[in-house]
């Protein structure tokens, strides 16, 4: 049975989310600020998290930092706020997801159950693989799930590693921001192309020399991306 921290400081919507997740037979826990979500993620086995960003005090931004830096472990933001820079710093800190207030609860049961069908998908990936894949100074070992540059280990979350295992294999391909989605994400692509320019970035900045003039991730106008190498 998957776990699942619910962290908002509204009450109601904790109650709400809560009584939807048991009855999709998920184990939940229930935090009321980022004090309490801390304490909890650090003592439990927790699978994915459920995190408001406005909060007093310890706001979602800071959890999220905080547990970005001992853990992958899958986050979907919330938050009243939807406009499109909330979206983009939300993913750049290291969320998975985002939804915005009010959101359909059928909706977020979709993404929780999709983050943890992926999250499994990567584990189980770690532990068969033996391929260790070399491009010019980046190297893939699919082993460890670890990415070198020149032989120093870079620090991804597991979407980032996704996104580059997938363009490792599929070097010098053409990929529309649809089809990157889709296989990288595992859902249908409704348009929402920050989410792919996002990571793209994100992993432009760890794995090039100079992100504004790439020599790996290569935009191609009109189209999509390229992953140029060996």
């Amino acid at each position: 049975m998957n776990s699942i921290l619910i962290v908002d400081d509204d009450k109601e919507i904790v109650e709400l989310i809560d009584f939807y997740m048991k009855n999709n037979g998920y184990n939940t826990y229930k935090a009321f600020n980022g004090k309490e979500a801390l304490e909890i993620f650090q003592k439990e086995q927790i699978d994915i998290v459920i995190l408001d960003i406005m909060m007093p005090d310890l706001d979602g931004k800071e959890v999220l930092r905080k547990i970005r830096e001992k853990s992958s472990t899958p986050i979907i933001f919330l938050s009243a706020k939807g406009e499109d820079i909330d979206k983009i710093d939300g993913l750049f800190l290291g969320a998975d997801d985002y939804l915005a207030k009010p959101f359909n609860t059928l909706e977020l049961i979709a993404r929780v159950k999709a983050l943890l069908r992926r999250s499994t998908i990567f584990n189980n990936t770690k532990e068969e693989s033996n391929l260790t894949i070399i491009n010019k100074h980046l190297k893939l070992d699919e082993e460890s799930c670890k990415v070198y540059k020149d032989d120093v280990e870079i620090q991804l979350t597991s979407f980032e590693y996704k996104l580059i295992c997938f363009f490792m294999k599929n070097r010098n391909k053409v990929f529309t921001k649809g089809q990157l989605y889709e296989e990288v994400w595992g859902q249908c692509y409704l348009g929402d192309e920050k989410i792919i320019m996002v990571y793209i970035s994100k992993l432009r900045e760890k794995i090039e020399d100079n992100p504004k003039e790439p020599n790996f991730i290569k935009t191609i106008r009109g189209l999509g991306y390229i992953f140029q190498g060996d």
